[in-house]
Parts: structure tokens; C-alpha cells; sequence
């Protein structure tokens, strides 16, 4: 597939005032597929062998490997030689003694396309989406979303809500994984923007008051037919986006 972001610059570098966001294609040439596989660690492999379907497991080795690639470049390392830990639900770090403590990034998934997000000394989350009409879109709101995001959720014209949904759910799904609590933070105990056109936030948390004043939340725009979102606990930062090549 097509992506739009720019290829980033050879000299490539992550200051602690910025984060960088790359768009990857999860459709990659057999030969880029083959050289991926080379950097996996022994379990990675043996989890790619267990998916059932083969354009699964192309697109968890393209996942792992890309992630292995941007990685290696961010800490000078060969991607085969990067170790992981892991959270108690399952939230990949990398381990300690590879900076584990300071580097952070995240990851997401949707149709033919991948995210991820990477800042030094922070928690992040990223998350995406394709934009589909969803039949069930509005008791899908009613269960999940909070109140006054279902009241915006419908207030939005019928050709806007598409979008509106995916705004919300693309938000919430950064901000909960930023946080590091996945789905056991309830997501209609927090509040965030969704009409189509309005700025991205964090507009109330019921278990922190403060935290729509420490945290940042963009709208990202990885192609036609995608949102996502980027949550972050910072105010002052510069985003950069990139686009993953098998050379950059």
C-alpha cells in the first residue's frame, strides 16, 4: 500500500522533547518478509509458526521485525540482539539493561497498516483504526463511552459518525495504553473529544481531575480510510512522522 509520511533523514535521532510516530505496510515484499525473520528472537518465531492463516503470520513477523528495525536504529544495536520484558498483561518494555527504563514505545495495528511510537522518559500510547460503518456503532457507544461522549457521538450528522467512533475509540485505546492499565481502566470514566473537526484532548478523567492538564492526546492521520491517535503525559513535545522502508 501507499503511505504518505516522509522517509526520515539518515541521521536519524530522538531527542527527549520529541516523539516519533512511523506508519509501516504490513504488505511487504517476500524478500523484506525473509529478511525480517532473520532478526526474530527463537519464541517470536515459534509464536509466527502458530498462526493458522499465512498473511497472520507475514504480517506478526512484518510487526515484530519493523519493530526490532526501528529499535536497533534508535540505540545503535542489531535488531537480532534486542530483548524484551514484559508487563503483567503483556505490554512489551525493553529490558533494562537496552535503556528499557527510558526508551519507550508502543504499537498498533489495523487492516494493511501499523503504527508505532517512540519517546525517551515517557509512556506513550498509539492506536489505529480503519474507519468503517458499524451497524451496532451507537449501542457499542451506549455500553462503553462515557455519557457526554455518547451525547456528542450523536449529535454528529448520520455521514459523520463513522469517523466521530473511531475518533473516540482510537482516543480512549491510546490513553488506556499509554496508561499501562489495557481495558481494566473502565473506559466510560473518562472523557474524550470525537466531532470531526474539533482538536484532539483529554477532556475529563473521574479517578484524576488534573490529568487533562498533564496529558497531550494527537490525532494522527496515517491515510485515507485510517485514524489514529496519539496519548502521551506531556504537554511540550514536538511529533514527527515518519515512513518505514526497508532502508530507512
Amino acid at each position: 500500500m501507499a503511505l504518505s509520511w516522509p522517509i526520515p533523514p539518515a541521521g536519524l535521532s530522538l531527542p527527549e522533547d520529541e516523539v516519533h510516530v512511523w506508519q509501516v505496510s504490513l504488505e511487504q515484499p517476500d524478500v523484506t518478509v525473509q529478511r525480517l525473520v532473520q532478526t526474530l528472537s527463537d519464541d517470536e518465531w515459534s509464536k509466527a509458526q502458530r498462526f493458522y492463516f499465512e498473511r497472520d503470520r507475514r504480517r506478526y513477523v512484518i510487526g515484530r521485525g519493523v519493530l526490532r528495525a526501528i529499535l536497533g536504529r534508535y540505540l545503535g544495536l542489531a535488531p537480532e540482539t534486542i530483548r524484551f520484558t514484559y508487563g503483567d498483561r503483556g505490554k512489551p518494555a525493553l529490558a533494562i539493561d537496552l535503556n528499557g527504563d527510558f526508551l519507550h514505545f508502543n504499537l498498533s495495528h489495523s487492516g494493511e497498516m501499523a503504527l508505532y511510537a517512540f519517546a525517551r522518559g515517557q509512556e506513550l500510547g498509539v492506536d489505529i483504526e480503519v474507519i468503517r460503518p458499524l451497524d451496532d456503532a451507537e449501542p457499542i457507544a451506549r455500553r462503553f463511552f462515557s455519557a457526554r461522549e455518547v451525547a456528542d457521538f450523536l449529535s454528529v450528522p448520520v455521514d459523520q459518525r463513522p469517523p466521530a467512533f473511531f475518533n473516540c475509540w482510537t482516543r480512549k485505546e491510546a490513553y488506556i495504553k499509554a496508561v499501562g492499565v489495557g481495558l481494566a481502566h473502565p473506559l466510560d470514566k473518562f472523557v474524550v473529544s470525537l466531532i470531526p473537526g474539533q482538536p484532539a484532548a483529554l477532556l475529563h478523567e473521574d479517578d484524576e481531575p488534573d490529568a487533562p492538564g498533564r496529558w497531550s492526546i494527537q490525532s494522527l492521520d496515517p491515510g485515507p480510510g485510517y485514524v489514529g491517535a496519539l496519548a502521551i503525559a506531556k504537554r511540550d513535545y514536538q511529533s514527527r512522522l515518519w515512513q518505514w522502508t526497508v532502508d530507512s
